[in-house]
């Protein structure tokens, strides 16, 4: 009887183990791998947005899988999120620090940057305009060439950064400047 509790709790162990460690999986082999992009504003300020960065792979994005004039949550899987250690300026609207969720509304001549107060959510369901902090719209270009992976970035400015959305055939970015 003393063997089969043994060989129950060794049994009951390893399943543990495994379910930890699926839990832990490495998140970069999925298909929509993490990504991180950050701005250094000088002076200790900084912004950091850490998304997931899905695949194009040959399929029609936008007006295709990201519908226009729908809201998008700018990447996959879980939310994008958007840290800002100081209050800033995007696109006009003020911004202060703290932890946000982005969300987008991708359109052909314009795009609209929703940023989001509430936090932790999984990516989609949008949580809806009761949660915006605030919107601004982002100036729409088209890419020189196909992008593949979707990418946040920061471009460098004197007074800040540009955040750019690229993806397919289209350049989405708006301008950040610190307070």
């Amino acid at each position: 009887m003393r063997k089969f509790a043994v060989l129950g709790s060794a049994i009951l162990l390893a399943a543990v183990a495994a379910v930890s460690i699926h839990a832990k999986q490495d998140k970069s082999k999925r298909p929509s791998p993490p990504a991180t992009a950050k701005c250094d504003l000088g002076g200790g300020k900084s912004i950091t947005v850490d998304y997931s960065s899905p695949r194009a792979k040959g399929r029609k994005i936008f007006g295709g899988i990201v519908p226009y004039g729908e809201v998008w949550r700018a990447g996959a899987n879980e939310a994008t999120t958007f840290v800002t250690s100081s209050d800033l300026m995007i696109g006009g609207q003020h911004v202060p620090a703290g932890k946000y969720t982005l969300f987008a509304i991708p359109n052909q001549g314009k795009w609209t940057l929703i940023i989001s107060k509430k936090t932790g959510e999984w990516g989609i369901p949008y949580p809806g305009a009761d949660s915006d902090l605030t919107r601004a719209d982002m100036k729409v270009s088209p890419t020189s060439s196909a992008i593949e992976d979707f990418t946040i970035a920061f471009d460098k400015g004197a007074k800040g950064c540009t955040l750019s959305m690229e993806w397919e055939n289209t350049r989405a970015s708006v301008d950040i400047s610190g307070m």
